[in-house]
């Protein structure tokens, strides 16, 4: 029997922007494999797409690429859109208007999957969150599943995925803005914090929060929605949906979910309290890793879990690439990937975490609408150096970092290599080259992920090199 029951054999399937990480390449194979008839559209070239060209050499399917065409789109019985496809593109507009159903990765596999979900949304620490999460569940079925917002494709689990087996999901606000129009949350969700992102795609902070809230809206009452008590917007929208509240703090409250009480994670469930782990338990520093520990073990614990299964995990789980990522220590110096880090909130939480050691920080980079004064203030008087990447928004970062005070601010750099350079002819032993934007990536890069792969190329690089005595 087809995943999907039989209902997508032989419709005209058009998937708009296969992208170069696994989540396109999961859908095509997906239609494919329940029978569609299957058109890939795409604005950029051959050339951008080589590596994921190569996984689909050989199958039946149809490439318009460096280009939209209106016939695709008023022919197709689907499109399943890739989430960075703004919900009111005009293209879109053309396939509603010809009757087309509008889908993405995340509504295909909410209704295929047999197996109840944990969905994990935020502005920042869901990855983290969610590999936690999944770590606890790993400790109850090895069979636990980890997929969604982090670059590896829900639907290619699908083979994999029984009824009862743990599936852990990161959902962005765009992958919601799907979920929300087809009136689909998980049974677990967990909303993390909320703070200034993607404002070039939202109105206001008012529709991004709306966006977000598609986790727990569509929730029934034999539901879960884990809230942070600690963050006011999250707190104040928990009756978003029928789902039961479960508030996760880093301060004790009177309810039952998971707290921080002196140094101890604590889960209170029926005014019984069980000790989850220590503070100094957890391979992850900082404090947002403390409430990252106590989301992720709340929704595990609804799931099945129990308390040494999330201690043990907690315990054995350290960071998760390009998220405060040390690459490596030369000569004393520390090298951390935080490319992900495109928020001001993010980038204040890695200015905290490496607060004990001077810090170089390379930022700067495309716009996401995001005001940048308050973040050059807390810039300027926590790091030592500024090297900047060239892109878009970083002359107002500029600008508002010498309004700030900024001393010591060097570029913008149009390369890595040569930003990394600038780093450490400003870098002491002791010292942090803190890779932490602020900004999205797009004009330098591909995306963060290869802004990281960037980042990690010339570390190596310059490790290799101090190994074999050159300066």
């Amino acid at each position: 029997m087809r995943p999907d029951g039989g209902e997508l054999k032989g419709k005209r399937a058009l998937v708009m922007g296969i992208g170069t990480r696994q989540g396109g390449l999961g859908v095509t194979r997906y239609l494919l494999e329940a029978g569609a008839d299957v058109t890939v559209t795409d604005l950029r070239d051959a050339s951008s797409l080589a590596g994921t060209l190569r996984e689909l050499d050989g199958q039946p399917v149809r490439f318009v690429l460096g280009e939209h065409r209106r016939e695709d789109f008023e022919q197709a019985d689907l499109v399943v859109r890739n989430p960075g496809v703004p919900h009111d593109s005009p293209w879109l507009r053309i396939a509603r208007d010809a009757g087309a159903s509008i889908e993405m990765e995340m509504t295909l596999f909410f209704r295929a999957c047999p197996a109840p979900i944990i969905g994990i949304t935020g502005t920042k620490g869901k990855t983290t969150t969610s590999t936690l999460c999944a770590a606890i569940l790993a400790n109850l079925r090895d069979d636990t599943v980890l997929a969604g917002n982090m670059g590896r494709s829900a639907l290619a689990c699908l083979p994999q995925i029984a009824a009862d087996t743990p599936v852990v999901i990161e959902l962005s606000s765009w992958q919601l803005e799907g979920l929300g129009e087809h009136r689909l949350s998980p049974h677990i969700a967990v909303f993390t914090n909320l703070s200034p992102d993607h404002l070039n795609r939202y109105a206001s902070m008012d529709d991004y929060l709306e966006a977000k809230l598609n986790i727990a809206r569509y929730q029934q009452p034999d539901d879960w929605f884990v809230v942070n008590n600690d963050d006011a917007t999250v707190w104040g929208a928990r009756a978003a949906g029928a789902g039961q509240v479960v508030p996760f703090s880093l301060h004790d409250d009177a309810y039952d979910g998971a707290y921080l009480i002196d140094d101890r994670l604590i889960w209170r469930w029926n005014g019984q309290e069980r000790e989850i782990a220590r503070r100094s338990d957890l391979l992850l520093a900082g404090a947002h890793n403390v409430a990252n520990a106590l989301a992720a073990s709340a929704a595990a614990l609804l799931a099945g879990a129990n308390a040494e299964q999330a201690h043990a995990a907690l315990r054995s789980t350290g960071g998760v690439p390009d998220r405060q990522e040390l690459v490596a220590e030369i000569d004393g110096v520390a090298f951390v990937n935080d490319t992900t880090a495109t928020t001001p909130a993010a980038v204040v939480a890695a200015l905290e975490r490496f607060s004990d050691r001077p810090i170089v920080l390379i930022a700067g980079g495309s716009d996401k609408g995001v005001p940048l004064g308050d973040l050059a203030e807390r810039i300027a008087a926590a790091a030592e150096s500024v090297v900047l990447l060239d892109g878009a928004v970083t002359g107002e970062l500029q600008r508002q970092l010498d309004a700030a005070g900024a001393a010591r601010v060097y570029g913008p750099f149009g390369s890595m290599d040569a930003a990394i350079d600038e780093s450490v002819r400003q870098a002491k032993p002791g010292a942090v080259v803190l890779l932490s934007p602020g900004c999205a990536s797009f004009g330098m890069f591909r995306d963060e992920f290869h802004r990281g792969q960037a980042f990690r190329d010339k570390v190596n690089q310059i490790q290799q090199h101090a190994g074999r005595g050159h300066p």
